[in-house]
């Protein structure tokens, strides 16, 4: 027969290192990302699929006056694409690709967001086959604006 104290023990002994490893894991899925964007525009929809296909949460609001969004989050004009988004803090302009994003929130640069101007063929949602031409992630601040990853 196996003793109770000894039994609870053990298991607390178990269990209380393996849950505040779990409970200090955290995955993308665990990363809300805020889209919004015209109910009219499909590579959107896209990209949205390419961001939870990479294991991202997604909310969608879909929207007739995305540049009134775009205004009130101060993406510059030059960055500016078909959709924007917000993740813990951060403003996602255009079809970057998850890749980017999880880097920014890993490394967690005083920046205000990362922007993939225009709509680049072959960047996430704007697949088009075999076709693609090279595009550049853009990181902005109130200071600038530098590259942080190139496709």
């Amino acid at each position: 027969m196996i003793d109770r104290r000894l039994f609870i023990g053990t298991l607390a002994a178990v269990l209380i290192p393996a849950t505040s490893v779990l409970g200090a894991v955290s995955t993308s899925q665990d990363t809300l990302i805020a889209v919004v964007r015209s109910p009219d525009c499909g590579c959107c929809g896209a990209w949205i699929d390419h961001l939870r296909d990479s294991g991202f949460a997604v909310e969608e609001t879909l929207s007739d006056d995305v540049e009134a969004f775009k205004d009130q989050h101060a993406v510059p004009q030059p960055l500016r694409s078909c959709h924007t988004a917000l993740v813990e803090g951060y403003v996602i302009e255009g079809h970057v690709p998850a890749e980017a994003i999880r880097t920014l929130l890993d490394q967690r640069p005083d920046v205000l967001g990362l922007a993939v101007p225009g709509m680049p063929i072959g960047s996430p949602g704007m697949e088009m086959g075999d076709q693609t031409e090279p595009f550049e992630v853009i990181l902005w601040s109130d200071s600038g604006t530098n590259i942080f990853a190139s496709y």
